[in-house]
């Protein structure tokens, strides 16, 4: 009789067993790295927390954490952010070319890719015996290539520009970190932006500026000089707690051999922590044709019914009737530039002083000739880069009366927090670029501010005119291109996550770092 209890009981045990197996394997944790920009490395570091990552540690333009499949779908997914998440897969030394071929070529690639699988490689070192990273690339790409044919007879294909597999290598002098990228397309081009103006402002800069500030939907939001509102869209999703990764097309992941669809459809349908927003969002140009793309990118967010846009001049701009915060990317003469500019930030700083009393104002600029126009004390400066732009984000507290009587009042100018960002400013270089005074002999008023003289209010000795660096101004305009298909997002489980919202649905969206110091700098940004 026992022997028959055994006998019927082994298959429900085994089972049982396989059951846990399954579950053990989907949620064994491994090692990730979220890449983000210079300055944002805390903000993201906040969003991992939150977002349940273990071993959460910053670095250099990156955050290494750990967490199961579910976590990188979710980084990728909602992460405001970061610029991509990675997956390494082995850690190796090299010396030599020779030493990174048979070190990528170790790896059982057949776990990855298949002969029908096509994939693309991105490299960055940082080695004096490696010069050239795409001299790098091209040693992987021929270590995955040479051992399929050993084995198989054939090869994967290489495509640069959709591969269903992007791989990075990072060479930090002979240390060596060989990756799968599990975002595919940088993950600021969330996939809403529909046409762009001149210089328009990265979305994930954007959304780490508003995560700098605490706001978190608890006031109106305001941007006097909104552009293509890139920070007015960011501003509503963060308010709303929406993901970000929404408007994506797809994710690299999602071509990987263990993609699990039901596990990312779970994710991709769950609201459950998206919140009501109270308040609103508000957005102003001086240019009709900014304003004008800015209400196409909204609409095409779904988000008109918190956003609202006009054209108006700053200079014109009065004190809100409800309680306010004003996040603003300024011009500040390299890519664009006002007829006078320094004329412009002195405007904003009479606006702020006296049409938006007892609210909080950041501003993000370059120089310091235009900060110091705008004649108010910021209570804080959070260094950021603005792609190859070492910038300043500051914080302007309005108040009426004088600062020792809105102190005596229980007033508080500075929190421990904001303390604890200004000292981290160590961390940028000490001898600031835009600090360095310009003397030229044009005066022209209506050119860029390279041609600026300025003037300070005071006196001060004759400084050596600043040499000009080898780039600068060279980079070119961000391009506005965008997909122009709309995407389906009944897709994924059958629902339209935009129907509440009344709006035309959103449409399609359209890479390298250290073991050692943590680096992961790149070129891409």
């Amino acid at each position: 009789m026992k022997k028959n209890v055994i006998y019927f009981e082994f298959p429900l045990l085994l089972r049982i067993f396989a059951a846990y197996l399954l579950k053990y394997i989907m949620t064994q944790e491994f090692e990730l790295i979220a890449k983000t920009f210079m300055g944002l490395e805390p903000v993201l570091a906040k969003e991992l927390t939150q977002l349940g990552a273990k071993n959460v540690q910053i670095g250099r333009r990156m955050v290494s954490f750990t967490g199961d499949k579910e976590m990188m779908y979710r980084a990728n997914f909602q992460l405001h952010t970061a610029i991509r998440i990675l997956k390494p897969i082995k850690h190796f030394k090299a010396l030599s070319a020779d030493d990174v071929y048979e070190g990528v070529k170790a790896v059982d690639w057949t776990e990855f890719l298949d002969n029908n699988t096509t994939f693309a490689v991105d490299s960055v070192v940082f080695s004096e015996e490696f010069r050239h990273s795409k001299f790098v690339a091209y040693k992987v790409k021929d270590a995955i290539v040479d051992q399929f044919r050993e084995k198989t007879g054939n090869r994967p294909n290489i495509s640069v520009a959709n591969p269903d597999i992007r791989l990075n290598i990072h060479i930090a002098e002979d240390q060596c970190t060989l990756s799968l990228d599990s975002s595919g397309e940088s993950l600021h081009r969330r996939g809403y932006r529909q046409e762009s103006v001149e210089a328009p402002l990265n979305e994930v800069l954007a959304a780490g500026m508003i995560l700098m500030t605490d706001w978190k939907g608890d006031t109106d939001f305001i941007d006097p000089m909104c552009g293509s509102g890139t920070l007015l869209i960011e501003a509503a999703l963060i308010a709303r707690n929406m993901a970000p990764g929404l408007f994506r097309k797809e994710f690299a992941f999602e071509k990987w051999k263990d993609f699990d669809r039901d596990l990312f459809d779970e994710i991709y349908n769950d609201d459950s922590q998206e919140r009501e927003f109270k308040h609103h969002i508000y957005g102003y140009d001086i240019d009709i044709k900014a304003v004008n793309t800015a209400r196409l990118n909204v609409k095409a967010a779904g988000l008109t019914s918190d956003i609202t846009i006009a054209e108006a001049d700053f200079k014109d701009f009065t004190q809100p009737k409800e309680k306010s915060i004003i996040v603003t990317n300024p011009p500040y003469g390299e890519r664009i530039s006002t007829p006078d500019l320094l004329g412009t930030y002195k405007m904003i700083g009479e606006r702020l002083k006296h049409q938006f009393t007892n609210n909080d104002a950041w501003i993000l600029s370059y120089r310091e000739e235009c900060f110091d126009q705008i004649g108010l004390k910021p209570s804080i400066k959070i260094p950021l880069f603005n792609g190859s732009l070492e910038c300043e984000f500051r914080k302007y507290q309005l108040f009426d009366g004088k600062m020792k009587e809105f102190r005596s009042e229980g007033g508080v100018v500075k929190t421990e927090e904001e303390k604890q960002k200004m000292a981290e400013k160590h961390r940028f270089k000490q001898n600031r670029e835009f600090k360095k005074r310009l003397e030229q002999q044009e005066e022209n008023e209506e050119a860029d501010i390279r041609n600026f003289k300025f003037r300070s209010l005071e006196p001060k000795a004759p400084q050596k005119p600043r040499p000009p660096r080898d780039n600068e101004d060279s980079r070119p305009p961000r391009n506005g291109k965008r997909f122009d298909k709309p995407r389906d997002f009944k897709g994924r489980g059958g629902r339209d996550r935009f129907e509440r919202r009344g709006d035309k649905k959103p449409f399609k969206g359209n890479r390298k770092f250290d073991n050692n110091d943590r680096r992961f700098d790149d070129d891409e940004d």
